[in-house]
């Protein structure tokens, strides 16, 4: 969509000039229109979050399927899901981006006992839908429940699960054509998101610095998935990373530019098949389910970013909180629509839930377009990676 995008940069500049001239009028219309964008995610962050993570489980034909050839995919992809938001949070805490605020030593005091453990994940567990929906939403409690849902679905009879199925993945479409609309009125909320982020930081320039060593992490966390972690598991299971990187770099081109892992699939399952011999069993289930589910990019991006923008904006999260963010965000990069930008609106949904200001995404989103080329090819090259994986060991 490059004209969307010379939008979304016109209003980025126009944002920093109507922030600079600090006129009261401009500031407070800004301030008007970032909260109705504001509200319009408040509204649909639960059910995204939620539906995201149900339409994807419950879209498996049966807890058989997930026993046979799609234990092995779903381990595999947890478990390189799991690497790259650790990975990023590891990079978060050694490159510290919000640097007035105190390092993770400082934030673990007082969390070792065992009744505090208890209690954190006492908080996971809703005790009614009306806490888990209402105002002060629980996130990790929505993911709970989407995830303990979905696989008693599972487990239902055909006809009941298929309807539930079709409901959920319906809902689930309708959000998506939702945020299709917020989109579009996408400059617009970039501009007062941005406006009132310079405004507020006047002169200084410590949220300049910040924000890059922001995308600092961001990029390396990637880098280090798809040009470390990933050709390592490759090794370890047999494979040569530079073969099969070859093999499957047409679809890796595709998806960086398209930004999306699922128009890159029909390309994906050609390299796959007659360039790196996988079988066509394998091959056609593994990857369309891995394009559903495996995101480690996505991951990456909704952990970094939501501990950034939280921690910007004054918000702690102690040691438990950010190892819970590793699940929270492997969880919901699973539930994740392999669109563009849908991981931006997933970390936006959660941080609205948490009731969190969105300034910052304005100023995150004129280079999320680069940043989403290098998830959607690192998400590509991990689905090739976990499929020649499991080609060979069925």
């Amino acid at each position: 969509m490059p004209s969307q995008m010379i939008l979304i940069l016109m209003a980025f500049v126009l944002g920093i000039i109507g922030g600079f001239t600090e006129f009261s009028l401009v500031v407070n219309v800004a301030h008007g229109i970032s909260r109705i964008f504001v509200n319009i995610l408040e509204l649909i962050s639960i059910p995204l979050i939620f539906l995201s993570i149900a339409s994807t489980i419950t879209g498996m034909t049966s807890i058989d399927e997930m026993k046979k050839l799609g234990k092995k995919v779903l381990k595999y992809t947890l478990f390189t899901t799991i690497v790259a938001a650790s990975i990023a949070l590891l990079l978060f805490v050694i490159i510290n981006p919000v640097r007035e605020m105190p390092r993770l030593a400082g934030s673990v005091s007082g969390t070792g006992t065992l009744s505090h453990y208890f209690s954190f994940l006492a908080k996971i567990v809703p005790s009614n839908l009306v806490q888990l929906f209402g105002d002060n939403a629980n996130v990790a409690g929505v993911v709970f429940f989407a995830i303990l849902l979905s696989l008693s679905i599972l487990t239902l009879p055909k006809e009941q699960k298929n309807l539930l199925q079709s409901f959920f993945s319906s809902f689930f479409a309708a959000i998506l054509k939702i945020t299709s609309f917020v989109l579009v009125l996408m400059p617009i909320a970039v501009w007062s998101f941005v406006t009132i982020f310079v405004t507020e930081i006047g002169s200084s320039f410590s949220a300049l610095t910040n924000l890059v060593l922001y995308f600092v992490v961001l990029i390396s966390a990637n880098l280090i998935q798809g040009f470390i972690v990933l050709p390592l598991f490759l090794k370890y299971k047999g494979f040569n990373p530079q073969k099969v990187f070859k093999g499957m770099s047409e679809a890796l081109t595709v998806a960086f530019f398209s930004k999306s892992s699922s128009t890159a699939l029909p390309l994906t399952l050609k390299c796959a098949k007659q360039k790196l011999g996988v079988s066509d069993r394998v091959a056609s289930f593994s990857l369309p389910l891995c394009s559903t589910i495996n995101m480690n990019g996505c991951a990456a991006f909704i952990l970094v970013t939501v501990l950034f923008v939280g921690m910007s904006n004054g918000f702690t999260f102690s040691f438990l909180d950010m190892v819970l963010w590793i699940f929270i965000a492997t969880a919901a990069a699973v539930g994740n629509a392999g669109v563009p930008m849908g991981c931006y609106f997933l970390a936006s949904a959660f941080l609205a839930s948490m009731d969190i200001p969105l300034y910052l995404l304005g100023a995150i989103l004129p280079a999320y377009a680069l940043i989403d080329m290098i998830e959607t090819a690192l998400n590509v090259w991990s689905d090739s990676c976990v499929t020649v994986v499991v080609d060979k060991e069925v």
